[in-house]
């Protein structure tokens, strides 16, 4: 029976379990298809460590109706998912009030604010630091009034630990001339980092666990059955069981019925994220650049750029609808004159959401050998590190150096 039983290989259940076997403990890695496409391969690759804010700032609902009539806009929504999500987005209009607000940032700061301390072991002993870009990102702005906007949000973020100057038009265009020359503002973030290709990154650090020793099975995990206190197990499709000394739950947007299984409550969400990746772009960006006004981005890959972003909630069934993507790259086109997009590849990953932006790391309140990793949102690639060393404390016992408080599932119970 192996010390730890990790259920989702995307980038965060491969930190977690990359981080047991670092400390020495042996482990079994369960996945429905290692191969298969997964969130973890089409994020647009930053490392968005100044994403210390949630996504539900002050006014969002306002704006939010106005996106909807938007067919370019940044966000979609699938009526018939509506009634099924109402208590997520009530929850996520709360997480908006002042006092919420500010605490959910400090959490989220604590995390950001350490992520290299974890990140960059893990890369290194990856193979990764080849492809790993520290250059920081921009965030653009067409208007003075959106960029004076959002000045108390970059106030609070310099609070945090965030560092950035702002640049004129000028400079913007001087750092990225492939820009078009509408940008009236733009902001330096200098800690903001990006990978060279998501996938490959994945495929590395899923090859690292394996040559540590995991096992890794193939196959569904139904639910978790813990009626053997001291040895939880993963109950598989075809009904067989794999039992372990501790379970990590980190199976993405999938995470919330694992829980439930378990009797552990979560408001989870897939916030459906689409891109296009450009292998034949025409034109050079250096580093990663975010539109804010857009709520897009487009990052310098290795292997094209990657035009991406958007939210559409329609749920974890529902068929992708790659309009989205069209749109975005209509975006991308009229900011980035003279981009090809010969061979443009279109994506759709659904982003393990929850309506506070925090994650789920933390053992189950009701099963202390269960413990979560999950529900990053747009922050798996930066977080999932140093989510894996949170969950290593956990495993052997120790106290971790970040308290797990503001990231307990034990939130949700209302």
């Amino acid at each position: 029976m192996p010390d730890v039983l990790v259920i989702g290989a995307g980038i965060v259940g491969l930190a977690c379990a990359w981080s047991a076997l670092k400390e020495g403990l042996t482990v079994t890695l369960v996945d429905r298809d290692f191969d298969g496409d997964r969130t973890s391969h089409g994020n647009a690759g930053g490392i968005a460590v100044t994403e210390s804010t949630p996504i539900s700032v002050p006014g969002l609902f306002f704006k939010a109706s106005k996106w909807l009539l938007d067919p370019l806009g940044p966000l979609a929504l699938d009526w018939k998912h509506v009634p099924s999500a109402l208590p997520w987005f009530l929850e996520f209009q709360r997480a908006s009030s002042p006092t919420r607000f500010r605490q959910i940032s400090l959490a989220l700061a604590a995390l950001n604010n350490r992520v290299y301390d974890d990140l960059v072991p893990m890369f290194e002993d990856v193979g990764a630091m080849s492809t790993f870009y520290r250059r920081g990102a921009i965030t653009l702005y067409e208007t003075d009034e959106a960029f004076y906007a959002d000045a108390d949000e970059w106030k609070l973020k310099r609070e945090l630990g965030v560092r950035w100057r702002a640049l004129n038009q000028q400079e913007v265009r001087e750092y990225e001339p492939a820009l078009a020359p509408v940008f009236r503002h733009g902001i330096f973030l200098e800690d903001w980092s990006h990978i060279g290709d998501p996938k490959q990154l994945v495929s590395q650090l899923r090859g690292r666990v394996n040559a540590l020793g995991a096992r890794l099975v193939e196959d569904v995990v139904t639910k978790l059955d813990v009626s053997k206190g001291d040895a939880p197990a993963a109950v598989l499709r075809n009904g067989e069981s794999i039992h372990a000394r501790q379970v990590v739950v980190a199976t993405g947007a999938w995470s919330a019925a694992l829980a439930e299984s378990v009797g552990d409550r979560v408001l989870l969400d897939s916030e459906r994220g689409y891109n296009t990746t450009l292998p034949q772009p025409g034109i050079a960006l250096s580093r990663e650049v975010i539109f804010a006004e857009r709520k897009f981005v487009a990052t310098p890959l290795d292997i094209g750029i990657r035009i991406g972003g958007a939210a559409e909630f329609a749920g974890l069934k529902a068929a992708p609808n790659y309009k989205r993507s069209d749109a975005l790259l209509t975006l991308g086109k009229r900011f980035l004159p003279g981009i090809r997009d010969e061979g443009a590849v279109q994506w759709m990953g659904h982003r393990p959401a929850t309506p506070d932006s925090l994650p789920v790391i933390g053992k189950s309140p009701t099963t202390a050998n269960v413990i979560y990793a999950f529900g990053h949102g747009h922050l798996g690639l930066t977080q999932c590190a140093t989510t894996g060393a949170l969950v290593a404390d956990l495993l052997v016992n120790r106290t971790p150096r970040t308290s797990l408080e503001e990231y307990s599932i034990k939130r949700f119970r209302k």
